[in-house]
């Protein structure tokens, strides 16, 4: 995961946080504070799944299949 979408959930916490301080934990600003939040979690999860962090190597390998560091033996 990013940093970029680590800092944006860490504001949009804050955000909804300050939104049901002032227009009170049942309000509808409250509520869609927290609906954001959710959004950015859901995307963070999905690029997690997705395999955004791909290692060095795999990386390499994904640009160089034929390099020796790169092949795959079966035992």
């Amino acid at each position: 995961m990013s940093e970029n979408i680590k800092e944006r959930i860490e504001q949009e916490i804050e955000g909804a946080r300050a939104a049901c301080d002032t227009a009170g934990s049942s309000s509808q600003e409250c509520a869609a504070a927290w609906d954001a939040v959710e959004e950015l979690q859901a995307e963070a999860a999905h690029q997690r799944q997705k395999g955004t962090d791909k290692t060095s190597l795999e990386a390499y390998c994904d640009s160089n299949p034929e390099a020796d560091e790169c092949r795959v033996y079966d035992n």
